[in-house]
């Protein structure tokens, strides 16, 4: 267990590191570990992120980041191996396909391929590709043993005994074309909902706008869908996500909700709109970006079963008592390290490869 406790007191001190870097403020510490090499430097492609990628403005990075602080503290980060059974393994190379939708969205995978032991060889989407590499970085300087451990690759994969890779569900066809023959995880798309009882107070309507905007609704943990009763007064939705009309700040995203309320107005769609986001009746899961979808239920029996049958295309349920696993109105976007994307427990697939 000695590996595994080398590279958890790592991610530790990465964690420490980021920890500099929040919404609240960006200040140098003293007490961090080879700060004057990386401080800086972050600094540096954190503004490359932006540049890079207009959906990674500086509030959506350090969010990120500041979850990622959260999440490598060293008694989460405990309690998350404690939960499962690794030992010492002969270290396999494992490739990881990235996505790019939000900032880091690869670094839980690139998380647990190296704290379960094995190597790892990175293949990063276009539109994330500077915070992970210099993360990297910092990692191999507190321990060293990582450094021939981390692999960042543009090129084709070869060389790799097992592969995670994350998609489109198009993508998702090709990955198992070609991956077929290894073992993997294949992620496909997904998307989160709410389901609306009526005993929802105004505050879980201000926490559900966390869910739908927090990366601009870029995220599979993005409130997509909302799921209402007949009665339903949209007026309480409106009211909650009042709060968030500033987004229509941001230029990418004004001209998607500008460009998708004109293609819904020339097809005579019916829309409800509040100046910064249109609901339409949809039985669609994945809605389009400044656009959330609702579809009106009437027994609850048959919405939990339509839910259960779906799970595969859901990967959070945002409710409030109506399911025993759902996810509280406000934390789609704050998981814990053991709350695995898809369901599918990564450690697990990783020690037994």
């Amino acid at each position: 267990m000695e590996l595994i406790k080398s590279r958890l007191y790592a991610f530790n001190k990465l964690g420490l590191f980021l920890s500099q870097f929040s919404r609240k403020s960006i200040s140098k510490a003293t007490d961090i570990d080879f700060n004057e090499l990386f401080f800086d430097g972050f600094l540096h492609q954190m503004k490359l992120a932006q540049e890079n990628n207009s959906w990674f403005t500086e509030e959506n990075l350090l969010l990120s980041i500041e979850n990622w602080t959260a999440a490598l503290q060293k008694s989460n980060l405990e309690t998350w191996v404690s939960r499962e059974n690794l030992t010492e393994v002969a270290p396999k190379k494992v490739a990881i396909i990235m996505a790019g939708n939000i900032p880091l969205v690869g670094f839980h995978d690139f998380l647990s391929v190296l704290i379960s032991g094995h190597d790892v060889l990175v293949k990063q989407s276009s539109n994330d590709k500077h915070l992970l590499p210099f993360l990297a970085k910092y990692l191999e300087y507190i321990e060293p043993t990582l450094k021939d451990c981390i692999t960042f690759i543009d090129d084709k994969l070869t060389d790799f005994d097992a592969v995670i890779a994350t998609g489109s569900n198009n993508t998702a066809r090709y990955f198992e074309y070609y991956f077929g023959n290894k073992p993997n995880i294949i992620r496909k798309s997904r998307n989160s909902v709410a389901v609306i009882t009526g005993n929802e107070t105004e505050e879980d309507f201000k926490n559900l706008a966390d869910d739908i905007f927090t990366y601009f609704g870029l995220g599979c943990r993005s409130v997509s869908k909302l799921y209402v009763p007949r009665e339903f007064d949209f007026n309480l939705f409106f009211n909650g996500i009042y709060e968030k009309k500033d987004l229509l700040y941001n230029a990418k995203y004004a001209n998607n909700y500008d460009y998708n309320k004109a293609v819904y107005l020339m097809s005579e769609f019916d829309l409800l709109e509040n100046g910064f986001l249109m609901i339409k009746e949809d039985e669609s899961y994945s809605s389009p970006i400044a656009t959330v979808f609702y579809e009106y239920y009437d027994n609850p029996i048959d919405l939990k079963i339509k839910l259960y049958q779906d799970k595969d295309k859901i990967q959070c349920v945002v409710s409030k008592g109506f399911l025993p696993n759902e996810t509280r109105f406000g934390k789609t976007q704050n998981p814990e390290l053991w709350d695995y994307a898809d369901g599918i427990n990564t450690l697990t697939f990783l020690s037994e490869i």
